[in-house]
C-alpha cells in the first residue's frame, strides 16, 4: 500500500501514478466522466467531492454546495470566472485536494482554488487544467476508461 504524497500545483513529482474515474449519470440523463476526491474542510475533516473532469476548464473550481460544505475562508473576493454560461462571481479559496491511487495511496495538492458563490451557477465541482496538465488524461467512453496517468505510467494506442 502507498503513502502520501504532497504536492503544490508549481511542482512535480518522481513516483508513478494513475488515478482512476469513473463515469457519473447525472440528474439530465447524460453520463459524465468524474473523479472521486476529498477536499479539506477549515475543521480539518475531509470531505468527499466529486469532480467533473473538465479538459476545456483553465482552472479547478468548486460548487456553491461544496463551498459550503468546506467552511473555507475567503482569500479574494470580487473576482469572476467564465465559461460556457458567461461570467459568474466567485471568491478564492485556499485548501487540498487529495486523490486515491490505484495502490491506496493518498495524493495532495494544496494550492488555491476558485468557487461559485451562487447555487444556479455550477451543479458539480470541476476538475480543471491547473490539476490536469500534469496528467495523461483519458476519457474513453467505448471502452469505459476514465483515468488520470502520472509521469511512469504510459498508454499505447493500437489500431484493431
Amino acid at each position: 500500500m502507498g503513502g502520501l504524497l504532497v504536492i503544490s500545483q508549481r511542482k512535480r513529482w518522481l513516483e508513478s501514478m494513475r488515478f482512476d474515474g469513473e463515469w457519473h449519470l447525472c440528474d439530465d440523463g447524460i453520463l459524465r466522466p468524474i473523479i472521486r476526491s476529498e477536499v479539506l474542510a477549515d475543521d480539518g475533516s475531509w470531505r468527499a467531492v466529486e469532480f467533473l473532469i473538465d479538459t476545456g476548464a483553465d482552472r479547478t473550481v468548486f460548487s456553491k454546495n461544496v463551498l459550503d460544505a468546506l467552511c473555507l475562508d475567503t482569500i479574494e473576493s470580487n473576482g469572476c470566472i467564465g465559461g460556457v454560461g458567461g461570467i459568474v462571481d466567485s471568491i478564492v479559496v485556499e485548501t487540498q485536494i487529495r486523490f486515491t491511487r490505484e495502490d491506496a495511496g493518498k495524493v495532495v495538492f494544496r494550492g488555491k482554488y476558485a468557487a461559485c458563490t451562487e447555487q444556479e451557477t455550477l451543479d458539480m465541482s470541476v476538475l480543471g487544467r491547473d490539476i490536469l496538465e500534469m496528467f495523461a488524461v483519458i476519457i474513453d467512453r467505448p471502452g469505459n476508461i476514465i483515468c488520470l496517468l502520472g509521469k511512469q505510467h504510459r498508454y499505447k494506442i493500437e489500431k484493431q
